[in-house]
């Protein structure tokens, strides 16, 4: 890059290989804990909670989507805080406030306060994810990013995969334990993590790369170069100011292809355990409550692996728009017939190819904004497509679960979600990959 010393390719592998040893397994572990937190209602609907707390499907979905209301209130707010503070201060913060929450939803009386609290859940997390992400543009050339990006969410796959088996292990063994049901001792044991892991963080990260001590001197300077000549480059080619970013019909389309795409993730998230229960009815067949959690954690590990290697493979040939869009054009026509298929293997394979989709769009995608974002403007811009697009979280189970109280079966619902997936990869194609240029007519 133009003003900064080339390193050899074996040393900036070198140098990026360190970094990503050091960050990506610890962040990986923080967003594990995230998103089990914030998905493990689903498991707890079907295993008691709904019948103890007298919830219908269109209240269990209300429940689950409201937490993606105040988490829209503060996303942006909070990414720049931890712009201006630091992610090293902000994130800490962030994980012992949804800690405290999280693990007050062990005690919930009613469905009232069960809806208050999952919105005070949203609030407290709000920022987390899009704050992790701006991190990463500050350690992650672009080059590498979607690959970094994958890195970081696999944790997504493999939280829904390990989380479905440890939520179902902490039902069926805590029932009793404390005088608690078992999804109630589920929600204890896994909102205490983010408060311990919380002052883990505050010593463990470290904010730039100018300031990571475990770096050699000569390491530090050419990354911190790096991303300073590609930062300044960026903001040269395109000029987004913070107002711009927040404002621009860009940045709201960008919004509405991440809502497809977290759409699919959450229809899958909260409703995949209630609709393999939902196999002993259609097909016959008779699972215990482990037995659902092991069949649900398959289509996350097959889509964990797939997401690494799509977004290794966008990076190596540079490419973005195709690398989104196709994914989910595979879960927008998989998702829908799912439930039409002959037998259970057939259904889980439909299942299974629309969290491939899903998997493999989310890392590509969050490489699109930070083309033509950076600074302040980048804080606020992914923040806003972040916690518009999650408008996602509170739409696809409250809508799913409304059609399949309105119609008795789950596959209208599931043809929501095809047709949404579908939208948001026209939509992609026809953005391309940045915004044009006062020098240039080239996307």
């Amino acid at each position: 890059m133009s003003g900064v010393e080339e390193a050899p390719a074996a040393v900036q592998n070198r140098i990026l290989r360190k970094v990503a040893v050091r960050l990506m397994p610890f962040l990986c572990l923080l967003y594990f804990v995230n998103y089990l937190d914030r998905v493990n209602i689903g498991f707890a609907g079907p295993n008691g909670m709904n019948d103890e707390l007298g919830l219908t499907a269109t209240l269990f979905g209300f429940a689950s989507g409201i937490f993606f209301i105040g988490y829209l209130v503060l996303e942006v707010p909070s990414n720049l805080a931890l712009h201006r503070f630091g992610a090293r201060k902000w994130l800490a913060r962030i994980m012992i406030t949804w800690g405290v929450v999280a693990t007050v939803m062990a005690f919930v009386p009613n469905a009232t306060t069960l809806v208050v609290l999952r919105f005070l859940l949203g609030v407290a997390e709000a920022g987390f994810f899009p704050g992790i992400i701006l991190y990463l543009t500050y350690w992650f050339p672009a080059a590498q990013r979607a690959k970094a990006v994958a890195l970081f969410m696999t944790a997504v796959p493999v939280s829904s995969a390990i989380g479905a088996t440890v939520s179902s292990v902490l039902i069926t063994s805590g029932e009793g334990i404390f005088g608690l049901s078992g999804w109630r001792f589920m929600f204890l044991v896994e909102g205490v993590p983010a408060i311990l892991l919380a002052f883990v963080t505050w010593f463990y990260l470290t904010d730039r790369p100018s300031e990571a001590k475990w770096l050699t001197a000569e390491e530090r300077t050419w990354l911190t170069d790096q991303l300073t000549a590609e930062r300044e480059q960026t903001e040269a080619k395109h000029s987004w100011p913070l107002r711009k970013a927040l404002t621009h019909p860009r940045i709201l389309a960008l919004a509405f292809v991440y809502f497809g795409i977290a759409y699919g993730l959450y229809a899958l998230g909260f409703f995949l355990p209630t609709i393999i229960k939902g196999f002993e009815q259609q097909y016959g067949t008779e699972l215990s409550t482990m037995e659902t959690g092991l069949i649900t954690a398959v289509p996350y590990v097959i889509g964990a692996v797939a997401m690494v290697l799509w977004s290794t493979h966008g990076d190596r040939k540079r490419e973005r728009v195709w690398h989104v869009a196709l994914p989910l054009l595979l879960g927008g026509v998989s998702i829908p017939i799912a439930l039409y298929l002959g037998n259970p293997f057939l259904a889980m394979v439909a299942v299974t190819a629309c969290a491939v989709g899903v998997c493999s769009a989310l890392p590509t995608f969050w490489a699109l904004p930070s083309n033509f974002l950076a600074g302040a403007a980048a804080a606020g811009g992914i923040a806003l497509i972040n916690s518009l697009g999650n408008i996602s979280g509170f739409a696809a189970p409250y809508i799913t679960g409304a059609l399949k109280d309105a119609t008795g079966s789950q596959r209208t619902g599931l043809w929501v979600v095809g047709i949404v997936m579908i939208a948001a990869a026209v939509t992609v194609i026809a953005l391309k990959a940045a915004p044009r240029t006062e020098s240039s007519d080239q996307n």
